[in-house]
């Protein structure tokens, strides 16, 4: 599967991309796109360090998207002392590539930095108690966060993100020393790929079943689904990952079961790190 990205790299990612389903035909092609059709997570890192500036390439990458109001509500820590990543990687589910990365990046919402304006200013802040100012930092934190990995991925560099960020939020948060009002929403590894460990590009959905065209039209869910199942199940055969359930029948399960490795506990911590959610 991973021999075939050659002659037509773009073609050839998006029919990786669409396993299954009717990839869309590249009508035009450049390097961004490319860097983008030929995503993939990498949990494997060469011990190499990162070349000097890279770190804030991918701050300043990050802080180049748009921003709502442009109030700019995220921050990041990074983190690359090895004592540190280890107590993150435990806190993370002990995934072991986190130790492995030579830099990790946390990325935060963050309403401390409109909070201290607002009483530098002598106001009340009163917009900080409402739900969407949360979720305008979820939203602007997400958006920095994928042009830093875009940007890593232009220069060669892996990614991975760690939603296992949230699954021990309160402690990551002192780990982090994370101010009132802010709180770590996911990580990101970066670092070298191993070129030993490296992996195919991943089906997603088919494009129909994510696209809706003027209005919502769910009619052909279940035979999008089913074709997903399929498509996915043919790349773990590929991959000789035998004996998967279903595409279907994995996120039924993780649904049915409730909990999420901790993350349940997610709108406690953000009461008791003072984000309104009114």
């Amino acid at each position: 599967m991973g021999d075939c990205l050659e002659s037509n790299p773009a073609k050839a990612a998006l029919e990786a991309r669409y396993l299954g389903s009717s990839p869309p035909e590249p009508t035009n092609t450049n390097p961004v796109l490319n860097a983008i059709w030929h995503h993939k997570s990498s949990r494997h890192f060469l011990p190499d360090p990162l070349p000097s500036g890279t770190l804030e390439t991918l701050i300043s990458a990050a802080q180049s998207v748009s921003t709502s109001s442009m109030l700019q509500v995220w921050s990041a820590v990074a983190v690359q002392d090895p004592t540190r990543k280890a107590a993150a990687a435990k806190l993370c589910g002990n995934q072991g590539f986190i130790e492995q990365a030579p830099l990790m990046l946390f990325f935060c919402a963050d309403l401390n930095r409109l909070a201290n304006i607002s009483a530098w200013e002598n106001q009340p802040g009163k917009a900080l108690t409402n739900m969407d100012m949360f979720l305008m930092a979820t939203i602007d934190t997400s958006l920095a966060a994928q042009n830093a990995a875009l940007a890593a991925e232009s220069m060669g560099l892996g990614i991975c993100y760690v939603g296992g960020a949230r699954n021990n939020a309160a402690q990551l948060c002192e780990l982090l020393h994370l101010p009132h009002r802010t709180i770590a929403l996911f990580g990101m590894a970066v670092g070298v790929p191993d070129p030993g460990r490296l992996v195919d590009i991943k089906p997603r959905l088919p494009l129909r079943e994510v696209l809706h065209l003027e209005t919502w039209d769910d009619s052909c869910q279940r035979e999008n689904v089913e074709r997903y199942n399929r498509g996915l199940s043919d790349f773990y055969d590929w991959h000789r990952l035998f004996g998967r359930v279903s595409w279907a029948t994995f996120v039924a399960g993780l649904m049915a079961e409730g909990g999420l490795d901790g993350r349940e506990r997610m709108r406690q911590v953000l009461l008791e790190k003072g984000f309104g959610l009114e």
